[in-house]
């Protein structure tokens, strides 16, 4: 069975980079299936991936300064019968690296899962309702952030502010609404949280909440999270008809966008009270960010700014990896200079993250400096960075190089 699920996958990724290898002024957004002479009727597939080579200063004494990634490997197909109904499926891999690669592919680490399963309805015009694993999330623009597209070279981590606390990778299983009123577009949702998280620690503190409510406290109390994500569009108008956020455009648009957003979990944290029995505590996340993409020339030159503050709430002196409770700020700044889409074009780019913690004194910050080279517009690319990490006493610098070719 797996033998075969294997081989119909390879098919498909054969099929899809044998026929539609386009360069994109041309490029019309994978594959495309029309079962109709309208159009209305279709079946769309893309896939692409993402190869890096990583070097850390800062890598344990007995592993290798400089690794290899697959950071992404997607295929995603939706399709439409007319244009009220819509099916999206979306699965890959991310991460493959030598200390999680299995001798036949089998680990779990290794193996291939779904991103994305939804089927959606457009009720009326501006409202559009839909159920399954989805990626219709609140709090930002870069919590709902596209891979296909990122200004730098990965997303701000802290910026996917739930992963694997509350969700599937970025995913929650649950019900959503989207639509836009005028120039103001909107994504509401109502999702299950998952019981097995990231955060498997036991409590022992009535000073350090856990993020496990799901799991120690039962999916009565605190199975259910809340999101909302609401933006509005001074400029052009950008397309909510997937979730994907676009990171830049290259100056294709004049895009100016203010956003509200915010994630609840009731019960989502728990903590030990003074019998040291244990108790819910309320996780709430709010943001507010603005996005900026625009042409700087006639011949092409544009600017992509990005800013966000975020206030986190993961419950009391919550400190788990990168995630905790107190105040988060991020912006990025980039310059695309003049091209036509079908030469070598470069986007220099800095970025910074600053993140501060009720658990401790140190804030946590990140420096990033890239290029982006590009070949085909957004469809093939090579970005080098530079990114300097401190928290605390501990100090990373790495410095990546990651080709992408998106079909």
């Amino acid at each position: 069975m797996n033998f075969f699920k294997k081989n119909i996958i390879l098919i498909i990724i054969l099929f899809s980079i044998n026929l539609f290898s386009q360069t994109s002024p041309d490029y019309t957004g994978g594959f495309k299936i029309n079962f109709n002479e309208s159009g209305k009727k279709y079946l769309r597939i893309i896939s692409w991936a993402q190869v890096q080579a990583n070097f850390n200063n800062n890598a344990p004494n007995q592993e290798s300064k400089t690794q290899f990634n697959l950071r992404r490997a997607r295929i995603l197909m939706y399709a439409q019968i007319n244009d009220d109904f819509l099916i999206l499926t979306h699965f890959g891999l991310n991460n493959l690296k030598a200390n999680n690669m299995s001798p036949t592919g089998l680990a779990q680490e290794s193996e291939l899962f779904f991103h994305d399963v939804w089927v959606e309805y457009r009720l009326v015009k501006g409202l559009t309702v839909g159920a399954g694993l989805h990626y219709f999330n609140g709090i930002s623009r870069l919590n709902n952030q596209s891979t296909l597209n990122i200004m730098t070279l990965d997303n701000n981590r802290q910026s996917w502010s739930t992963l694997g606390l509350s969700d599937q990778f970025v995913r929650h299983l649950g019900v959503f609404a989207k639509g836009n009123l005028g120039k103001l577009q909107y994504r509401v949702a109502i999702n299950d949280a998952v019981v097995n998280g990231l955060d498997n620690r036991a409590v022992i503190s009535s000073n350090e909440a856990i993020y496990a409510g799901a799991n120690m406290l039962g999916t009565k109390t605190a199975g259910k999270t809340y999101a909302g994500y609401f933006d509005y569009h001074f400029l052009d108008q950008e397309s909510n008809k997937l979730p994907f956020k676009i990171g830049t455009y290259l100056g294709t648009k004049k895009v100016f966008n203010l956003g509200f957003g915010f994630f609840a979990h009731p019960n989502g944290a728990v903590i030990a009270d003074s019998s040291n029995n244990i108790v819910g505590e309320d996780v709430s996340i709010f943001a507010l960010d603005a996005f900026y993409d625009t042409p700087l020339s006639e011949k092409g030159d544009a600017l992509t700014a990005y800013a966000v503050f975020q206030d986190n709430n993961y419950g009391t002196n919550y400190l788990f990896n990168a995630y905790g409770t107190g105040n988060m700020f991020y912006t990025h700044l980039g310059y695309a200079f003049a091209g036509d889409g079908t030469k070598t074009r470069y986007q220099p780019y800095i970025s910074y993250m600053n993140h501060t913690y009720d658990a401790t004194s140190n804030s946590r910050s990140n420096l990033g400096l890239g290029i982006n080279a590009y070949f085909s517009n957004n469809n093939a690319k090579l970005t080098l960075e530079y990114r300097n990490q401190n928290f605390g006493s501990i100090t990373e610098n790495l410095v990546s190089l990651q080709a992408m070719i998106y079909l």
